[in-house]
């Protein structure tokens, strides 16, 4: 069951990595910088605070805090990231982060207590709130970029009006086993 629970997080994680790189294609990169408001984040600014807040959160993931005194998170919220480029080498070494501590996790230390600014978490608990955290930013990702593709945008999902057709290619193969995010590559 352990095992199960980690294999599924990191395909639920991975899902929500390739709805970023799925949104970031579909944008030029001044779009990336875009704000809808002056106060707002762009994607660029968003990508940053996810790149924080993993390296934070999992490194060391098994012995240290996951909120790091080394990490500023005020400034991730700024226009520090330059260009296309430095932002997917941030992405992608965040996502980097988190997979490597996720392949860490075991039968022996399955049941380590983890803590997040002094608070315990189980395992369970901290992946739990860190896909949540994800999902929540990457959906803002998403919508930005929709936003900035307007009718060029292609659907990360079932796209309008085909709801029908997907169900019925869907039951058409019977009940079987898988991950929902398998046919989504």
């Amino acid at each position: 069951m352990r095992e199960n629970y980690v294999e599924s997080a990191r395909k639920q994680f991975e899902y929500y990595q390739a709805l970023g790189e799925k949104s970031f294609a579909q944008l030029n990169e001044e779009a990336l910088f875009w704000k809808a408001q002056e106060e707002g984040n762009s994607i660029a600014n968003i990508v940053n605070h996810l790149h924080g807040n993993m390296l934070s959160r999992w490194t060391n993931f098994l012995v240290e805090d996951g909120e790091k005194t080394w990490r500023k998170r005020d400034e991730e919220f700024e226009d520090g990231i330059q260009n296309k480029a430095e932002m997917l080498e941030k992405w992608q070494a965040g996502w980097a982060c988190l997979y490597e501590a996720l392949a860490s996790i075991n039968e022996e230390n399955f049941s380590k207590k983890i803590y997040i600014r002094n608070q315990e978490h189980s395992i369970v608990d901290a992946v739990n709130r860190q896909l949540a955290h994800y999902a929540y930013h990457v959906g803002q990702i998403v919508f930005i970029a929709k936003m900035k593709a307007h009718s060029e945008w292609q659907s990360l999902s079932i796209p309008k009006g085909n709801s029908a057709v997907y169900n019925q290619e869907k039951f058409a193969k019977g009940k079987h086993t898988g991950h929902f995010t398998d046919d989504l590559k």
